[in-house]
């Protein structure tokens, strides 16, 4: 029996053809479509890599950064029920590692959720027992920007060129910094100097001080007494004028440091103050920048 006048009857195959193909569009679209619908949230266990994500970022990514009170002791530092809840939702996570944040860690393993997490210490190659203070190394921060920038292009690649310009401007932004550096170890390039932490150690390598007592430092870092002989050392260096700078961090202050920073006052040792959470006013650049500045005051005698 022949189809009825007028009706076509490869019409509903067609149909269906064509609703496939519309199906596999939807879909071929939906995978090649950005994957953050809205801005994409990274959570740093320090504000200094927070800042360098928001600069990276820009206005495609929320940034929370749990440590960042200028005032809080790190080493000390305990994680509130709101940064497990900061964790639980982020998309990026940033973390120093070499055992400086262990809490952040426990924090990860309590949550499960579709995350990219950077560990600053396994992009510089860096392990526990190692000087944690990673962002101190002049070679850390522009392989962190890059690593921020590639992880967010893979998540957001709508926004990809966004990033890389944004990543050239930071990595443009640190060359002062680099020629500052060079400028200061040309000219003052192994003067001895010490410190009550080694916080600042990676950047008085860089400037190419020649740092003692560093036993005494990680014994004070590692929140152990340091020994008679320690301590007897380090008076000795700052009495008989053995040292041109005493670093200090100011984030951690008891008895000990602070009767050290009064032998270095009273025997004119300029005491430099440096700190392991960026101030809230300013940015990673400018953080690192005031601190040089302090350097080069301390050693051309003007103090800090």
């Amino acid at each position: 029996m022949s189809g009825s006048p007028g009706l076509d009857p490869t019409k509903p195959l067609r149909r269906l053809a064509r609703g496939v193909a519309f199906a596999l569009a939807c879909l071929a679209a939906a995978w090649s479509a950005p994957a953050q619908a809205g801005p994409i949230t990274i959570v740093a266990a320090e504000s200094v890599y927070g800042d360098v994500a928001a600069q990276i970022g820009g206005a495609e990514v929320n940034v929370t950064s749990i440590m960042s009170a200028p005032g809080q002791d790190p080493h000390q530092f305990e994680p509130s029920p709101s940064a497990a809840r900061a964790i639980a939702a982020a998309k990026l996570v940033i973390a120093n590692g070499a055992n400086y944040d262990p809490w952040i860690e426990k924090l990860l393993a309590a949550t499960r959720s579709e995350r990219s997490v950077i560990v600053v210490a396994d992009l510089v190659k860096a392990k526990p027992g190692d000087d944690p203070h990673l962002w101190y190394a002049p070679a850390t921060m522009p392989i962190v920007a890059t690593r921020i920038a590639d992880e967010l292009a893979a998540r957001d690649p709508a926004h990809k060129e966004a990033y890389a310009q944004r990543l050239k401007t930071f990595i443009e932004s640190l060359a002062p910094i680099t020629a500052k550096i060079r400028a200061i170890e040309a000219k003052h390039a192994q003067t001895p100097v010490t410190a009550t932490e080694p916080v600042f150690g990676y950047m008085t390598k860089a400037l190419g001080f020649a740092m003692r007592n560093e036993h005494f430092q990680r014994a004070v870092m590692n929140g152990t007494e340091p020994s008679a002989s320690d301590v007897a050392a380090m008076q000795d260096d700052l009495k008989g004028g053995k040292v041109k700078i005493l670093f200090h961090n100011s984030q951690v202050s008891d008895d000990l440091t602070g009767r050290l920073r009064a032998v270095a006052t009273a025997h004119n040792v300029p005491v430099v103050a440096v700190t392991e959470t960026k101030p809230a006013d300013k940015s990673y650049q400018a953080w690192v920048t005031a601190e040089l500045d302090a350097v080069v005051k301390a050693l051309d005698g003007g103090g800090s």
